[in-house]
C-alpha cells in the first residue's frame, strides 16, 4: 500500500504480450541461426547481432502497447494508493473531471461560467495526451510491422 512497488510489479509481463513475441521469434528463419553458428558464433552473440536487431519491430509495439496501457491505468492507484501526493496522472485527471462535473452542476444555477470549468478538463486532457503523441510517431514505422508479423502464424 502506499508505495510504486504495489503498481509496477504485478502488470509488469502480459501473458498476451509474450504470446505475441515468441510468434515473432518463432518466424524467424532458422537458416540466419545456422549460417551464424556455422560462422562460429555462439548463443549470445546470436541473440544480440540477429535476433534482437531482427525483433526491434515487434520490441517497438509491445513497448507502445505496453505503455499506452500504463499510462492511462488509474484503478490500480485508486486501489493501492492512499496519499493524494503519490497518485498516477490519470487518476488525477479522472478526479478533475468528475469533479468539473459536479462543480457544474452545483454552479450553473448561481451564474458560474461553465466554460471555465470545461477548459481546466480539456486542458488537462490535453496534457495528459501529450506523452503518448510525442513517442508515437517514432515508433510508428516499427508499430504496423510488429503487429502484424507477430500476431499471424503464417
Amino acid at each position: 500500500m502506499n508505495s510504486i512497488w504495489a503498481l509496477v510489479p504485478p502488470p509488469a509481463i502480459n501473458t498476451f504480450m509474450v504470446m505475441v513475441v515468441r510468434n515473432f521469434i518463432a518466424e524467424l528463419p532458422e537458416s540466419l541461426e545456422e549460417s551464424a553458428k556455422i560462422d562460429g558464433a555462439n548463443d549470445i552473440v546470436i541473440l544480440f547481432r540477429i535476433v534482437i536487431p531482427l525483433s526491434l519491430p515487434i520490441i517497438a509495439t509491445v513497448g507502445l502497447y505496453s505503455g499506452v496501457h500504463h499510462w492511462n491505468a488509474w484503478f490500480d492507484s485508486m486501489i493501492y494508493i492512499q496519499d493524494g501526493k503519490k497518485h498516477v496522472l490519470q487518476f488525477v485527471l479522472r478526479k478533475i473531471i468528475l469533479l468539473g462535473n459536479t462543480a457544474e452542476f452545483e454552479m450553473t444555477g448561481q451564474g458560474q461560467n461553465v466554460s471555465d470549468i470545461e477548459s481546466v478538463k480539456m486542458a488537462t486532457l490535453v496534457v495528459s495526451i501529450l506523452p503518448i503523441l510525442i513517442v508515437y510517431p517514432f515508433l510508428q514505422k516499427y508499430f504496423v510491422k510488429g503487429s502484424l508479423m507477430g500476431a499471424v502464424k503464417g
